[in-house]
């Protein structure tokens, strides 16, 4: 049955999806408001779809832990879930995206449009000065940044260390760091087939405290999200996380 239900919810969430970026780029001309709020609509179906079909439901705890207004958002990824539950949770997120997704022609004129931001993973140096500027004009703005510090999915009990964007990019807009811990992948695994039914849960953990350099701040990060990742995954029967995996790119 559950093979079934997952079946049945790719061919929806495809088909419902290509649809909406056929009739998102009739959006193209006009503000970029406009394309969040349908962008966030296409979200939110989505999740209902999958807590219809599939039988997976959203918990969040520690909504309290974050602040209003321009906030960067460090959230653990295990699933394609991750990149689509805080278009519905927050009332302006800007994702920090790898490049290529932007060639996805639609979807991708869709999130340039949105205002997603870009980086070159490959770019070294000045690819992550044009990162930092972009999501720094963003949080100006007033949006919310979602970046995902590993850089890449991980299956559930996988650590690998994560990327400094994070830390440059809270350094030079002074903008709070809220970690972001999940057990989204027992649910929807890193390219999984099967969406099994159960509850995902995203828990905001507290900001990271401010005064901290560089390599104090990533360690803190990494350790908030990692704890409290583990605890989430072992409560819902899941494995707990191994050693840093240097391997995983």
């Amino acid at each position: 049955m559950t093979l079934l239900r997952s079946a049945l919810f790719n061919v929806l969430f495809f088909g419902l999806t290509g649809l909406c970026c056929l009739f998102g780029i009739l959006l193209l001309p006009f503000p970029r408001r406009l394309m969040r709020r349908y962008v966030q609509g296409w979200a939110r179906l989505m999740l209902w779809l999958l807590h219809v079909v599939c039988g997976i439901t959203l918990r969040v705890t520690g909504r309290e832990n974050l602040p209003e207004g321009p906030v960067v958002i460090a959230a653990k990824h295990q699933s394609a879930y991750d990149t689509i539950v805080w278009l519905a949770l927050l009332p302006e997120p800007v994702y920090v995206l790898k490049q290529e997704l932007l060639r996805i022609p639609a979807w991708g004129w869709m999130a340039r449009h949105y205002g997603a931001v870009a980086v070159d993973r490959r770019g070294g140096a000045s690819a992550l000065k044009r990162m930092v500027r972009q999501a720094g004009t963003a949080l100006k703005a007033g949006d919310q940044i979602v970046i995902f510090p590993e850089g890449t999915r991980t299956a559930v009990g996988t650590r690998i260390p994560y990327l400094p964007g994070v830390v440059a990019l809270a350094a030079a807009s002074g903008a709070p760091v809220v970690p972001v811990a999940t057990d989204s992948g027992l649910r929807w695994g890193r390219r999984a087939f099967a969406k099994r039914p159960g509850a995902i849960t995203v828990a905001i953990l507290p900001p990271l405290p401010p005064g901290q350099n560089r390599t104090q701040l990533l360690r803190a990060l990494s350790d908030a999200i990692e704890t409290e990742t583990d605890r989430l995954v072992v409560a819902a029967g899941g494995p707990p996380s191994a050693a840093v995996d240097n391997s995983v790119g």
